[in-house]
């Protein structure tokens, strides 16, 4: 029962835009299955972890998406950051929040926009993260590539520690950047290299001395806000004076003792269209077609309708994305510029579009 899962439900996802929207992000969307992807990841680690031990950290404006989609999870373990300030503050917040409850807390720390195809790999995988945790390491998933990668960051393993529930477990030698195609091809052939999955898993107690560590002042302005009570006028004025940081640079590069298990398990983040392109099935054509559509020599596309009839000829390689007030057409290759597309509207101060 000290097993407790945060949820870190509070990205924007702008590379799915035009169905992303600050509004309602990818994360409240149904893009792989009839759940959305909130859904799913609790879903995942339902068998796990006790509805009272699971949190969701999100966007203050989101707060009424998460109770309606997990209506099951109690309301005040629903939390809405007044402002983004990445994922080291909501991490270190958690402790905070769990210290008195359970000292023994281990902590499933867990984006809410990732696919995990096989459920129970996954959970297996948990379930030795929480052994090797228990141990005082940080511990975290690191996503077995299969091809070379640049828009992800890679974790580089060391030696080999003891087995965990029948898993290998490694030292971190390094987290490293995104890296360029040269670099990735270099990484997948060397073997040791693996992609970061941005899933964390420790006790709460270590977690919170590595805080204090490498973070000293935002470890004090979280005990502040934590000390003040979340629903104090404070906590909005507060919170926005911290630092925008993520876990990865805050404290796991920083800390000595990291272990990582290496995880296969259809893995994928959906950080564009073309990765949500890769898990969808395929007609003869090697399309992945929703909605009404007639596609006349057409192939390997991604062609989503919400309403209208699309009609294609000739297409290869490429994105159609149709909604209610926008309509998105760019090839394959170029799914990670969809980003440009809301920056560019963000100038235009086109809010109705974002």
């Amino acid at each position: 029962m000290n097993l407790y899962a945060i949820i870190l439900a509070g990205g924007s996802g702008t590379r799915l835009w035009p169905r992303s929207r600050a509004e309602h992000p990818k994360q409240f969307l149904d893009l792989v299955s009839e759940r959305t992807m909130l859904q799913e990841t609790y879903d995942r680690i339902a068998p796990l972890v006790p509805n009272e031990n699971v949190f969701v950290i999100t966007s203050w404006r989101y707060v009424d998406d998460v109770r309606a989609q997990l209506p099951y999870i109690p309301a005040s373990q629903i939390i809405g950051e007044p402002q983004g300030r990445g994922t080291a503050p909501p991490a270190a917040l958690a402790a905070l929040l769990l210290r008195e409850r359970d000292p023994d807390a281990i902590t499933f720390i867990l984006p809410a926009d990732h696919v995990i195809q096989n459920a129970q790999l996954f959970r297996s995988a948990l379930v030795a993260a929480s052994q090797v945790a228990n141990e005082h390491l940080l511990v975290t998933l690191g996503i077995t590539p299969t091809f070379p990668e640049t828009g992800y960051g890679y974790i580089e393993a060391g030696e080999k520690l003891n087995d965990a529930h029948g898993m290998n477990v490694f030292r971190v030698k390094r987290f490293l950047e995104k890296p360029n195609l040269e670099t990735a091809q270099d990484f997948l052939a060397r073997g040791n290299y693996f992609w970061n999955s941005g899933i964390f898993i420790w006790r709460g107690d270590k977690i919170l001395q590595e805080f204090s560590q490498h973070m000293p002042e935002m470890y004090a302005q979280l005990e502040n806000i934590v000390r003040a009570g979340l629903d104090a006028r404070s906590f909005s004025d507060e919170w926005r004076k911290l630092q925008n940081e993520t876990i990865d640079y805050a404290i796991m590069e920083k800390a000595e003792h990291v272990a990582m298990i290496p995880l296969d398990a259809g893995w994928n983040d959906v950080g564009s269209w073309a990765a949500l392109f890769d898990l969808m099935k395929r007609d003869g054509e090697g399309n992945a077609l929703l909605g009404e559509h007639v596609a006349i020599d057409t192939r390997a596309s991604y062609i989503y309708s919400s309403k209208r009839l699309i009609a294609t000829i000739g297409l290869e390689n490429m994105i159609v994305v149709d909604t209610d007030d926008a309509l998105l057409i760019c090839p394959q290759d170029r799914a990670q510029d969809v980003k440009k597309i809301v920056d560019e509207l963000k100038r235009r101060k086109a809010e109705k579009f974002l």
